[in-house]
């Protein structure tokens, strides 16, 4: 008579609140092991952070950003990576605002990405929550879409309101008015034949017309405050997000 093999089955109960999974490789679930680039690919981007000079933030690039993190500003959450902009942080030149902020590369990060509305499609994915908004003017962005020049559509946050935008027009498409802290969501742009579909959750909220070239994303904190319109002055007043997967998709 053949031997019989006894099995124990374990059986593990998982919370069924929370359906966006963490990025392929992404360090396990109640750990706070590693750097940002085991949870997020990174590859293909570089970071701007709310430290350095005036006019001149520090950037982190390829090869160094596959193993750095920067605490408070960019480091392991949890499941995912936190970005976080104090109002009283260091701004690039062409802006009045801070940011802890991925810029889309290619060529393993070494060039940045310069892409076209109306040749192939390109897609941003984007599992994340926004955790902190500053004080008096809680407004936040968390992805982008580039052109050469200047911001085309965000995801942007003002207090419980979250928004579309449609190039300087802030409030172009209300997505949700009722967005609480710490919720996660998917935010996701495809470009492609001369428009810009942005979806919530999976579902399309607004198509833009817009043709555009030097295309790129970003991702991360871009807190939309200051010292000049919110108090404290100090780095205990900030916008934050924790980002749970990026994907980019270029066709």
């Amino acid at each position: 008579m053949k031997a019989r093999t006894l099995l124990t089955a374990v059986l593990v109960l998982v919370p069924s609140a929370i359906m966006l999974g963490p990025a392929s490789g992404a360090v396990p679930a109640g750990t706070s092991e590693g750097t940002p680039a085991g949870v997020l690919e990174l590859t293909n981007w570089k970071l701007t952070l709310p430290t350095g000079s005036e006019g001149k933030p520090a950037e982190v690039k390829q090869p160094e950003l596959a193993d750095y993190a920067e605490d408070p500003y960019f480091v392991i959450e949890g499941k995912g990576v936190r970005f976080r902009a104090p109002v009283d942080g260091v701004t690039t030149s062409g802006s009045s605002y801070p940011r802890s902020e991925l810029r889309e590369m290619t060529d393993n990060g070494q060039e940045k990405a310069d892409w076209s509305s109306t040749s192939g499609t390109h897609t941003l994915i984007v599992d994340e929550a926004v955790t902190r908004l500053p004080a008096e003017k809680p407004h936040l962005v968390t992805a982008q879409i580039h052109d050469a020049d200047d911001d085309v559509s965000v995801f942007r946050l003002e207090g419980t309101k979250l928004y579309l935008t449609d190039g300087d027009a802030p409030h172009h498409k209300l997505i949700t008015s009722t967005y609480a802290l710490g919720t996660r969501f998917q935010a996701k742009f495809v470009v492609g034949d001369g428009k810009i579909e942005a979806y919530y959750n999976g579902v399309l909220v607004s198509t833009i017309s817009k043709d555009f070239s030097g295309g790129y994303f970003k991702a991360g904190a871009y807190t939309q405050a200051n010292c000049d319109n919110s108090s404290p002055c100090s780095a205990t007043n900030y916008g934050e997000a924790v980002i749970y997967s990026l994907t980019v998709q270029h066709t």
